[in-house]
């Protein structure tokens, strides 16, 4: 999309819509990662056990992030449907097209991110 131009909501939809999927999809393939690690002294040494609830405390902050990620994504698609996107939620100005290709869930201008 050319600078100037308007945005193109339907591909920004497309886009939105397909990193939500994705997301949903790792979160469910990482699922094992995150659940507690327990103790089994027989099976597992005070070390491994340290290494996977290091692992596991990697795992759920990563998820921590995915889901606010998830909740841009909803509110940017909310907003596509009610006519609201594209318009900086500080300011009301437009959100150059640009910034919206870096990051189709952004809800702020330039001026109003910082």
């Amino acid at each position: 999309m050319a600078a100037g131009k308007k945005p193109d909501f339907k591909a920004f939809k497309r886009l939105l819509e397909a990193e939500r999927e994705n997301l949903l999809e790792v979160s469910e393939n990482t699922a094992e990662e995150r659940r507690p690690v327990e103790l089994d002294q027989q099976s597992v040494g005070r070390l491994s056990r340290m290494d996977a609830m290091q692992v596991q405390a990697m795992a759920q902050a990563v998820e921590v992030r995915r889901r606010g990620r998830l909740r841009r994504i909803e509110i940017a698609l909310k907003r596509i449907e009610t006519g609201d996107y594209g318009f900086c939620t500080s300011c009301e100005e437009t959100i150059p097209v640009k910034r919206l290709e870096v990051d189709p869930a952004t809800e702020r201008c330039v001026d109003c991110a910082q």
